[in-house]
């Protein structure tokens, strides 16, 4: 498999971190024992991870229910969930938008991972978003159909085979899951409410706290174990998001995420970065491992680093 876009991410999913993940893998150590999503979403990584074989295993977890719920169908019943979203899918014809109404309906009342999966595939921005009562109120792009039938089942049978001997899925609460982690383990976060993509994401009740968040880095750093956290950016001179504290005494690099939309639409060329943050643990491995951020820099001359 070459690249990002060679890879099978059947999940469509707003912030995924697919086009990034050569570039975060980059400050990985070249293998680990076990990789750690506590806020998978997509689970970008943990995919590109087990393409390269860079993890013996891993654990995907996510606070949002039903996304993993959808996870466990595709890694353990792939053929079914790929005969539920071609069934949607060819159903859709000729009424794309009343369909995803209907659909949409069904799913807040029965939560089908099957609904959810073309949901995703079909709604603005592959965003989810969820009212006051807790109903999936996303709207369709009714510019697209979502992925055919046919690259959606190559992607989950993808996925399917990549993770499903390896991979462990919880639907915890973070901190759960990083207080059974040990420093045999690769924590990767990125967690809701910051970044480049979007502003307040509506998954994840109660409200994600970033000094709670940093507290649990803290307790990381204490008991040495190894992370990296994809938290704030920037465009241009416009930051997004709060930055991880200097008490922390993380390593900071910016990595190249490409031009802004938005910024274009305005007719200006501006580029956004994302930030990813390495716990000295991590940072310590690699240097262990004979790994120096100069190479690293040359590997991926659109990131910036701060020792």
């Amino acid at each position: 498999m070459n690249g990002p876009y060679h890879l099978p991410h059947p999940i469509p999913y707003q912030g995924s971190k697919r086009l990034l993940a050569p570039a975060i893998l980059a400050y990985f150590p070249p293998h680990m024992k076990r990789l750690v999503e506590s806020f998978a979403g997509s689970a970008a990584i943990s995919i590109a991870a087990a393409a390269h074989g860079k993890a013996d295993r891993i654990w995907i977890n996510d606070a949002h229910t039903p996304l993993i719920i959808l996870w466990r169908e595709i890694l353990y019943h792939p053929e079914e969930i790929s005969s539920a979203y071609t069934e949607l899918w060819y159903s859709q014809a000729g009424r794309e938008r009343e369909f995803f109404d209907e659909i949409r309906t069904r799913f807040n009342k029965t939560g089908s991972p099957g609904d959810f999966l073309y949901l995703l595939a079909r709604c603005v921005k592959a965003a989810i978003r969820y009212n006051s009562k807790g109903e999936f109120n996303n709207t369709p792009d009714n510019r697209r159909k979502g992925a055919r039938p046919e690259e959606m089942r190559r992607r989950i049978l993808g996925a399917s085979t990549l993770l499903k001997s390896i991979t462990r899925l919880t639907n915890w609460d973070y901190k759960k899951v990083l207080a059974e982690c040990t420093p045999e383990d690769l924590v990767y976060m990125d967690p809701p409410y910051q970044g480049v993509c979007c502003s307040r994401d509506r998954r994840y009740l109660p409200r994600f706290s970033h000094k709670e968040f940093c507290e649990e880095l803290h307790k990381l750093n204490i008991r040495g174990i190894c992370f990296a956290v994809s938290y704030d950016g920037r465009t241009g001179s416009k930051t997004f998001g709060r930055p991880l504290p200097s008490s922390l005494h993380l390593k900071h690099v910016e990595i190249k995420a490409g031009r802004s939309t938005q910024a274009t639409l305005l007719g200006k060329s501006e580029i956004t970065y994302e930030s990813l943050y390495l716990s000295p643990s991590l940072v310590k491995k690699l240097e262990e491992s004979g790994r120096s951020y100069e190479k690293q820099k040359l590997l991926w001359p659109g990131a910036n680093l701060w020792i």
